[in-house]
């Protein structure tokens, strides 16, 4: 990567959390707030596969860790594990599907926020199983399959020059749908 590609992913890991702690943190759904850190690593495996989604997730989830009261790290090994998870999973298919980026927004968040629990309760923070996990996994998932497209323009431009490993990328890499 170049300091120029460097700059770029900066630019929107650094818009996403600002979104996030200023915007998306007042926004209540049934007294759950979404969480659009969780889209970064997500579209990233679509874009740029596994390496990709996992070095997004790994990243994203460090800067989104420095806002949270949980372990330092566990939003960055979910977010590794998310990325690179829905990269693999994502391989086989048409990236340029209009229909791939919600599907795998709601499928991704979800698991990932199932995983963030769990986690969470395992490295000593056993509340976290329960406050409501559900309707977290809920509007986490729902609001993040709505803005799932954005996120895959943002992150599309963000990762245009980088290398993605030998996956069909053709209009993805431009963010246009098809």
């Amino acid at each position: 990567m170049t300091a120029r590609d460097v700059a770029r992913v900066g630019l929107v890991v650094a818009a996403f959390v600002t979104l996030q702690q200023t915007l998306v943190l007042d926004l209540r759904i049934g007294g759950v707030h979404p969480d659009i850190m969780v889209l970064l690593p997500i579209v990233a495996g679509i874009v740029g596969g596994p390496a990709r989604g996992a070095s997004m997730g790994f990243g994203s989830g460090l800067v989104a860790d420095l806002f949270l009261p949980t372990p330092f790290g566990l939003s960055a090994l979910v977010g590794c594990l998310i990325g690179f998870g829905v990269g693999a999973a994502t391989l086989p298919l048409d990236r340029t599907a209009p229909w791939l980026p919600p599907f795998a927004a709601l499928a991704g968040s979800a698991l990932y926020e199932v995983i963030y629990a769990v986690l969470g309760s395992v490295l000593g923070q056993p509340q976290m199983l329960h406050v409501g996990v559900a309707q977290i996994v809920l509007v986490v998932s729902v609001v993040n399959a709505f803005l799932a497209l954005p996120a895959l323009r943002a992150v599309a431009w963000s990762l245009r020059d980088v290398s993605t490993e030998g996956v069909p990328t053709s209009a993805v890499s431009s963010g246009a749908p098809r």
